[in-house]
């Protein structure tokens, strides 16, 4: 049971490193099963290099173990299953530390919309939550941190900016399968390094204008994209 998603979570975890967004074990990819309302996520603290398939974790959406398996679930495992509660189109969360993104995390800064590329991604900028109070980080720490993104998407769609800065700790990505939320961790490093780079060598660049992000957006999602050759038949 349930062979075909502990296998999509593992190719997830197995594209963080792939895509340059790990070091050493930090991070992990889960993907729910709706249906069943039973999550695959990676274990916490085993190397990526040694997962197999059959050591994806089985929880369930109260995050209670589902099965027998010897090992225990990643750390962020109670945030993975508040975002799966609280946006129901999401299938997949990534979690990581990549660099870029992390740092703005860290400044408690959004990633600017300051290009075209960002806007094929993100629909605006990449919101950063507000930081947690003291009584979030001693009580239920991972969850509260699920808290705190959906906090920040009261007012946004989820699918329109299939990512987050926690601040102080660094990016969730998500997606409508494994694959596609590791593909949106990625664009957000990748566009983490451009804004840093581009407001180093422009420190008063300013937001795009919201005319051209909005047709780059609408060209590669919703009812008009015409990006692509669109849905194989």
């Amino acid at each position: 049971m349930f062979e075909a998603l502990k296998r999509e979570a593992w190719a997830a975890n197995q594209l963080l490193p792939q895509y340059g967004l790990i070091s050493l074990t930090f991070g992990n990819a889960s993907v729910v099963d709706r249906d069943r309302g039973v999550v695959a996520i990676k274990p916490s603290g085993v190397a990526y290099a040694d997962l197999q398939p059959e050591d994806m974790v089985l929880v369930d959406l109260d995050g209670r173990a589902v099965g027998h398996g010897s090992l225990r679930p990643s750390s962020d495992t109670p945030t993975h299953v508040c975002l799966y509660r609280a946006f129901p189109l999401v299938r997949a969360v990534v979690h990581t530390h990549s660099r870029a993104a992390t740092a703005f995390a860290q400044a408690e800064m959004a990633i600017p919309c300051l290009g075209t590329t960002h806007a094929d991604y993100f629909r605006g900028e990449i919101p950063v939550t507000e930081p947690l109070l003291p009584a979030q980080i001693d009580g239920d720490y991972e969850w509260e941190t699920g808290n705190a993104i959906v906090a920040r998407f009261a007012s946004l769609d989820p699918s329109e900016r299939p990512g987050v800065l926690v601040a102080r700790h660094g990016p969730f990505a998500w997606g409508p399968d494994g694959a596609r939320a590791a593909e949106s961790a990625f664009a957000m490093e990748l566009l983490a390094e451009m804004a840093l780079a581009t407001l180093r060598l422009r420190p008063d660049s300013s937001p795009m204008p919201s005319t051209l992000m909005e047709r780059h957006f609408s060209r590669k999602h919703g009812g008009t994209a015409y990006y692509g050759q669109g849905p194989r038949a």
